[in-house]
């Protein structure tokens, strides 16, 4: 009876000692451990493949000094970004950082990632609801107003502007309610056409070449993005015209610096640095954590880069 208890109590060890080790093996793995998931568009311009990879490094830096791990997906428009979303709400990760491709196509993903109760981060571009937990984005605002100052103060209050816009989200909406209200104390001034470049070099180049056709004066370029700034450029030169003073841009791309730096034709930008994700990715670190957020909204500054101040900003390594 005695050497009966005895292996009994032996391998009633023995079960508590593998489940101890399954389960230190199991923390050991990472199955306990924390996982922020990231959804953003593809790489579509320089500004946004910058931006993918500030992510990423930011998110390497995290798990190797935070231990916690990421997902990250990339999607070339609204139904595969929301079906990426659905995909890591599946998964239960525990915050998620998105930034979406258009805010009204993906504020129902929103919804659905709050209901889930999973913290959301957005970055750039705000959906049209309360979904998000923070959102870390530049002043896009200001940088249409600072653009429309600009207009006013090279253009002496008198003058033909085209505008070219992005696609449907806050970040165009918004810049261009910037510069329509500095420009509405400009009655000089005229926008002579204002269409979408889709924040995109090719598209932009397409869609100007179409205006220059139809407008046969104009005296200045605003455009939203860089990218589209050097679209634009290259248009103007394809089609011989000399009458364009200048054209501005938005985000501080290394082309557009060196056009400023060369008195070339784009002679001005607006800060809209894509680094704005790292902030991003490590709120959604220390939610993930924990940790309450100290603001609900994070806004980078709009710093005018001119003549002036771009040896500050430029960086010939730069890769954006």
């Amino acid at each position: 009876m005695l050497k009966k208890l005895l292996v009994l109590c032996l391998a009633l060890a023995a079960v508590i000692s593998l489940a101890a080790c399954g389960e230190e093996g199991k923390s050991e793995s990472g199955d306990d451990s924390l996982t922020i998931g990231i959804s953003l568009p593809s790489a579509t311009h320089g500004w946004m493949g910058a931006l993918i990879e500030n992510a990423e490094n930011q998110a390497k830096e995290i798990k190797e000094s935070e231990g916690i791990d990421y997902v990250m997906t990339n999607a070339a428009d609204p139904n595969k970004q929301a079906n990426d979303v659905d995909d890591l709400i599946s998964q239960g990760v525990d915050v998620i950082v998105m930034l979406p491709i258009e805010s009204a196509a993906l504020s129902p993903v929103g919804q659905k990632v709050k209901d889930a109760g999973i913290p959301l981060v957005i970055v750039d571009r705000e959906l049209e609801n309360d979904a998000a937990s923070v959102v870390v984005k530049g002043d896009n605002e200001g940088i249409g107003v600072n653009a429309g100052k600009y207009f006013i103060e090279q253009l002496d209050g008198e003058g033909k502007v085209v505008e070219i816009t992005g696609p449907p989200s806050s970040v165009t909406e918004q810049r261009g309610a910037g510069f329509k209200e500095a420009m509405d104390g400009a009655e000089g001034i005229e926008v002579v056409a204002s269409q979408s470049g889709e924040f995109s070099t090719e598209t932009s180049l397409e869609v100007m070449s179409n205006i220059l056709q139809a407008q046969p004066e104009i005296d200045a370029v605003f455009t939203q993005d860089d990218g589209m700034a050097l679209g634009v450029v290259q248009a103007i030169k394809e089609a011989g015209r000399e009458d364009i003073q200048f054209v501005t841009g938005a985000g501080g791309a290394k082309g557009v610096f060196e056009s400023i730096k060369d008195d070339g034709l784009i002679s001005a930008t607006f800060l809209y640095s894509p680094t704005m994700v790292r902030d991003g990715v490590k709120i959604a670190a220390d939610i993930a954590q924990g940790e309450d957020p100290e603001e609900s909204m994070v806004v980078k500054e709009a710093t005018k880069v001119v003549k002036d101040n771009v040896e500050e900003y430029y960086n010939p390594d730069s890769k954006f």
